[in-house]
């Protein structure tokens, strides 16, 4: 089947950049411009850092370490810093027109500077990245698409998430209290009670519960094979009905979605904060 045209649009192409003996520019000697230096060594570039003074320290490290790969200038962005010098024009071309860096990354506080060096780089058909300013990048790191999609991803997320989310973890250890085991028939029904719960169950629903609630949900629920709905346990306490919003707001209405809907959202938050750890574990044990 092919795909829904309206789908097709809005991405990003994913690529993997060959760096290897190519000029990079950085501009900036922070802690995010020291990610850049890294990232760009890994790739086998050679960088110009333009910075003044004191750069980060991990900068400073690998200047010092790495001069034959890293020429420091201690000083403001000059415009012709995006010049190669000839040395590094020979291995480009014998053209007698300027031959430009590879790539520009800023990582300094000057939006405007960032704006206009940014500019420079479109006019010159250079890829440059922005950090922190999407709109002026041509690519982004790993890093700065995952910042995108935990921004939208917490967007969405009713603020009572985490409660809902810790709730249904205490019922479900009491459940599993009261029927204890793993795999067979008794644990796919604890299964299916607890996904027809969150199904019934808005998220604000599940935010409400306390231990009383939990107990009477195991009594009057579990083992009875039905879910009550939140009325009967919660009673007066119970939020508004599940998609009901005041005033016709979208907001309310959103904080109204069930855990169900959500979990595809919220695994997906997860697993990217899970990734984003590891990958952070990683760089330090380095």
């Amino acid at each position: 089947m092919a795909p829904d045209p309206t789908t097709l649009r809005g991405g990003s192409l994913l690529i993997a950049w060959q760096l290897a003996n190519k000029r990079v520019l950085i501009v900036g000697g922070g802690d995010v411009a020291s990610g850049r230096l890294e990232s760009a060594l890994v790739a086998d570039a050679n960088i110009t850092l333009v910075a003044p003074a004191p750069l980060h320290r991990l900068t400073q490290e690998l200047v010092s370490l790495l001069p034959d790969r890293i020429t420091w200038q201690n000083r403001e962005f000059q415009e012709s810093d995006l010049l190669l010098d000839p040395i590094d024009s020979l291995s480009y071309s014998n053209s007698p027109s300027p031959q430009y860096v590879a790539m520009v990354f800023t990582a300094i506080d000057s939006y405007p500077e960032s704006q206009r060096i940014a500019g420079l780089c479109h006019d010159l058909r250079i890829p440059v990245n922005a950090a922190d300013i999407p709109a002026l990048c041509n690519f982004y790191f790993g890093s700065q698409l995952a910042s995108d999609i935990r921004k939208k991803i917490e967007s969405v997320i009713p603020p009572e998430t985490a409660d809902a989310i810790e709730n249904v973890g205490k019922l479900r250890e009491k459940i599993r209290e009261r029927a204890p085991g793993v795999g067979g028939p008794l644990s796919k029904k604890r299964m299916r009670w607890m996904v027809d719960l969150c199904g019934k169950w808005s998220m604000e629903d599940l935010a409400c519960l306390d231990k009383e609630m939990m107990s009477a949900l195991v009594d009057g629920g579990w083992e009875k094979g039905v879910v009550p709905s939140p009325n009967e346990v919660i009673g007066e306490k119970a939020p508004k009905p599940h998609g009901y919003a005041a005033n016709g707001s979208a907001k309310e209405a959103v904080k109204s979605l069930s855990l169900k809907e959500v979990a595809p959202v919220a695994g997906a938050f997860v697993a990217g904060a899970l990734f984003s750890g590891l990958a952070l574990l990683s760089r330090a044990r380095r």
